[in-house]
């Protein structure tokens, strides 16, 4: 990549984990998670919990947060005249109404094939429209309403002992449908924090940013330059806008929570001309990709879960602080007993 001059190695950011410290459940209440708080410039590491946070942010902040909606996306049904099962992970919704999807079994599922899905009680047809040469799928829905309420959420593959309902992978402000995974940061906010924040001053702005499957991929070059970030849909809404501008020109702080509000906030920025930096309204693909090196121009802290190894989350928290931060903190972490990955514990990163 042409901002990234010098080899960014993918093995340098790999750490071991053991499984024990990835989160199974969600903790509950929501905000009783721990918070590690990491300064980004020292390194310097205090150990808090969730619930505390409108005591440590302060009051002129402005939080952002992923509005995003996880959508019911995985579907069990069985392909007409042949009765064999198959199961089908929706992955994003095409502009010609189509749907990307993956299949399982993928090879035995051919154009125009008719799949019966159904939860026992109510059913849907879907047909597959084309394969991808990835061996992904092109599918139609004959009632895409019905198929959401036949659907179940989708959790991560790392979580395969999980004995919570799927809806507690929801955030408690998810309003808009298109994420096939949670906007995880946001998972440890409850109605009674927010409540908090507000009686404290601080604020909160919303954007969308619709979380694909790729999110969860480890990067497979060694370079991580060579790596092919994929595009999230994204939009914005002209409240929030404000919000954020105000607290831009005002040199207040703006702390993301979770990594997929800094990449709509940082693309969003990337595309100003003002100085200091002020954003407009966008509804579209976001293919920004924040690796070590990068000149963040737009926010001042975030909140964070903790990320699998050699993924590009890791590599974007890391281009926020440094490399040794990060990886020190991770391993303080686990010293700590902190869970780890979409249900696990949380990291603010000013």
């Amino acid at each position: 990549m042409k901002n990234y001059r010098k080899p960014i190695l993918t093995e340098d950011y790999n750490y071991d984990l053991p499984e024990s410290l990835i989160a199974q459940n969600p903790i509950e209440p929501r905000d009783s998670s721990k918070l590690m708080l990491v300064d980004r410039n020292t390194g310097k590491i205090q150990h808090s919990i969730f619930s505390e946070l409108p005591n440590i942010l302060e009051p002129s902040d402005l939080l952002v947060l992923n509005d995003s909606k996880v959508i019911p996306a995985r579907l069990k049904g069985f392909k007409m005249g042949t009765n064999a099962k198959v199961e089908l992970l929706l992955l994003k919704k095409l502009a010609n109404g189509y749907w990307h999807s993956l299949s399982k079994p993928g090879k035995r599922l051919k154009k125009d094939d008719i799949i019966n899905l159904t939860d026992g009680i109510s059913s849907v047809e879907a047909k597959i429209i084309d394969t991808n040469p990835d061996g992904s799928k092109i599918i139609t829905l004959e009632n895409e309403l019905l198929a959401m309420t036949i659907g179940e959420l989708p959790l991560p593959p790392y979580i395969k002992h999980n004995t919570e309902p799927t809806d507690r992978y929801q955030t408690v402000y998810s309003t808009n449908l298109g994420s096939v995974a949670a906007p995880t940061a946001g998972l440890h906010f409850t109605e009674n924090l927010f409540h908090n924040l507000k009686e404290r001053g601080i604020k909160s702005a919303f954007t969308t940013l619709h979380i694909g499957l790729d999110t969860f991929k480890p990067i497979q070059e060694d370079d991580a330059r060579n790596h092919i970030i994929h595009k999230e849909f994204i939009t914005t809404d002209p409240d929030s806008v404000n919000e954020i501008n105000k607290a831009l020109s005002e040199q207040r702080r703006i702390i993301c929570v979770g990594t997929t509000s800094v990449r709509v906030l940082e693309f969003l920025a990337n595309r100003s001309n003002s100085d200091p930096v002020q954003i407009e309204h966008y509804s579209g693909d976001n293919d920004l990709f924040i690796l070590p090196g990068y000149k963040f121009k737009a926010i001042s802290g975030m909140i964070t879960n903790f990320h699998l190894p050699k993924s590009t989350l890791l590599m974007m928290i890391s281009s926020f602080s440094s490399k040794s931060i990060i990886l020190n903190a991770y391993e303080e972490a686990k010293q700590h007993e902190y869970r780890f990955y979409s249900y696990g514990d949380a990291m603010l990163i000013l």
